[in-house]
């Protein structure tokens, strides 16, 4: 039987976007800790570069807490950094559970799901290694100061976003 005699025509094999999408997490977690080396010995703990004047500075802050500094001031700094560091291993394990299932295709949710592992691994290796986690990105506009934060944190957002938008973006009919 020769193929164009075939019952059914050859199946197209289709690309499996797990390696790149996992390369893209490890691109997020290299560029979260070169910049956050850079901050550390180019800027003193506590001090800050203005690049913008009134919008942006590069600060160098050690946040103990959660996001936004949340349990930062807690009376058991210990325990709230064992409690983050479990929080962040399941929630890493989780999402990379989900992006090797969906991860075969690539769609906004494989792309988010990538930054959003690269940005968690990020965070939680400076919370296990270094009892803190780097933030050095400042932003003010007009009245409002966004708390400081990093490329992990970033990336958590911007994945989280497209999480959000491809939840609301119009499906395709099946009929």
């Amino acid at each position: 039987m020769n193929l164009h005699t075939m019952p059914f025509p050859p199946r197209e094999r289709t690309r499996d976007w797990r390696i790149p999408l996992l390369i893209l997490s490890a691109l997020v977690i290299v560029a979260d800790r070169l910049s956050k080396l850079w901050i550390v010995h180019h800027i003193p703990s506590g001090s800050a570069r203005v690049i913008i004047p009134g919008v942006f500075r590069l600060t160098h802050v050690l946040n103990t807490g959660a996001a936004f500094s949340l349990f930062a001031d807690s009376v058991s700094p210990g325990t709230v950094r064992i409690g983050l560091i479990v929080f962040s291993v399941v929630a890493a394990f989780i999402v990379l559970g989900l992006l090797l299932r969906t991860g075969r295709y690539l769609t906004i949710s494989s792309v988010a799901l990538a930054l959003i592992l690269g940005g968690a691994v990020g965070n939680l290796y400076d919370r296990a290694r270094l009892y803190s986690v780097v933030d050095f990105l400042e932003v003010t506009i007009v009245h409002y100061h966004w708390p400081d934060f990093n490329v992990a944190d970033s990336c958590i957002v911007i994945g989280a976003c497209l999480l959000v938008i491809e939840i609301f973006r119009p499906q395709p009919q099946i009929d």
